[in-house]
């Protein structure tokens, strides 16, 4: 039979009415016989303020993670920031309906459920996605089973190492515990052991490499009892590769280049000092720069930093090396000038200067010269002799106590006297190569293999 019903807009309403009794019929027929069972059936006498098996033992959780990236790892701050997928299991009797099927609810009737207070004990900062919707998943298996999914970011604290920085390996955890639920009211496990953990193996980080992982299950304990806890641990190893390329590199160079100096003349003040100063400025540069991306202060001292001293070290001493050399050679100077004036006095005195006794052309021996100058000046001019002879005999005592400290004084400053100036630049261009060499071979040996 067919019906027309009038319409405010003059248009007309067409429709069966056998067809729509047919279609009530069968709609209601179905919703009570043939539907999978409704939240709203499954919530009939649901109370979610109770937790499953309430009075009966634990509930037992098994937990699952995805590791879908590690955005950053900072040395400064000490921590991760990491995004997972979190998946809890749990079986709840008081949702079992007949069949084999399972039923995917929407993520925002969580309120309408029992879940457990899982929470991440070392977490600074986190935030649950919500584009374009809270990024949850809720799904009921016919036994009772619910699966609980969660998409996290979380920024995680680290405690981190960095003696030897940047040969470093970096141990860092992922803890799960329960808020209020003690170990009598709820039990974690991780449902497949190490395999409950995906996404680690294949992970890309910047400066690190995941070397292991590994989980295990322990206990909180606290002043308001035990709580279950599930902990994932994996190793990262940071790429040394770029430090060497960014710091060890050019800090080597750096030496290097100060070595230059000792093949310049020592005349050449301008250009040896302008290696010198301008290696230890740059060698200063480096160092700070080094350090910007680290805690400023700590009480370790890192790797790098040990690097950095010693080539500034190298650094440095090759521009006291110069300056050692530069007061040497005036020294050796002088005491030449020194000579030629004694020996020209000398002469002249004689009586007999075209018949010098000494040769001013071929110099004797420094210390030589410098005592026997010394003794020159202690003669006296006059010819009392005798009279001075008497008076040293009475002191003759004192005078053995003196000369002998003379003399000993005269043997160590000996030592820091240099024949030859010139030397010293000789000996640097060996000594210094061969001790930064033997540095090295002790700095990467320790750091690398101990």
């Amino acid at each position: 039979m067919l019906v027309q019903l009038p319409t405010p807009l003059g248009m007309c309403l067409t429709f069966t009415l056998g067809a729509c009794m047919f279609s009530s019929h069968r709609w209601g027929e179905w919703n009570d016989s043939q539907l999978l069972p409704t939240i709203q059936k499954l919530m009939k006498g649901y109370n979610r303020y109770l937790r499953p098996n309430f009075n009966e033992g634990p509930v037992e959780i098994g937990m699952s993670l995805d590791i879908a990236s590690i955005d950053a790892i900072s040395e400064i701050n000490m921590d991760y920031t990491a995004t997972i997928f979190l998946r809890q299991r749990w079986r709840d009797s008081r949702l079992v309906f007949p069949g084999n099927e399972s039923v995917s609810v929407d993520g925002r009737l969580v309120s309408l459920l029992w879940i457990p207070d899982t929470f991440i004990p070392d977490s600074k900062r986190s935030f649950l996605h919500d584009v374009t919707v809270e990024n949850r998943l809720i799904r009921i298996f016919s036994n009772g089973t619910v699966l609980y999914a969660l998409r996290i970011t979380a920024t995680i604290a680290c405690n981190m190492d960095l003696t030897k920085y940047p040969m470093d390996r970096q141990v860092c955890t992922l803890q799960l515990e329960s808020w209020g639920y003690n170990l009598q009211d709820v039990v974690f496990f991780w449902t497949r052991g190490n395999d409950s953990v995906k996404g680690l193996d294949t992970l890309r980080l910047a400066q690190y490499s995941v070397e292991s992982y590994y989980t295990s299950v322990s206990e909180a304990v606290y002043e308001t009892g035990h709580y279950p806890k599930l902990v994932l641990h994996f190793a990262l190893r940071r790429n040394v590769l770029f430090f060497i390329l960014e710091t060890y590199v050019p800090s080597t160079l750096l030496v290097v280049l100060s070595w230059v100096s000792f093949w310049i003349s020592q005349s050449s003040v301008p250009a040896r000092t302008c290696i010198g100063v301008t290696t230890v400025l740059t060698m200063t540069t480096l160092m700070m720069g080094a350090r910007t991306s680290l805690p400023n202060a700590n009480c370790f001292i890192k790797a790098i930093d040990v690097y950095l001293g010693i080539c500034f070290t190298f650094i440095f001493g090759a521009l006291l090396e110069y300056a050692c050399a530069h007061f040497y050679t005036m020294q050796h100077q002088t005491i030449e000038d020194l000579h030629r004036d004694l020996v020209r006095e000398f002469n002249e005195s004689s009586g007999n200067g075209s018949i010098p006794i000494v040769s001013s052309t071929q110099p004797k021996n420094s210390v030589n010269v410098s005592s026997h100058a010394e003794e020159l000046t202690e003669q006296p001019d006059n010819s009392d002799t005798k009279a001075t002879g008497e008076n040293k005999a009475k002191k003759t005592g004192q005078g053995c106590g003196l000369s002998s400290v003379k003399d000993a004084s005269r043997r160590a400053a000996s030592i820091f006297i240099v024949k030859n100036p010139h030397n010293i630049d000789r000996h640097a261009r060996t000594v210094f190569p061969t001790a930064f060499l033997f540095v090295n071979i002790l700095y990467w040996l320790y750091y690398l293999f101990l």
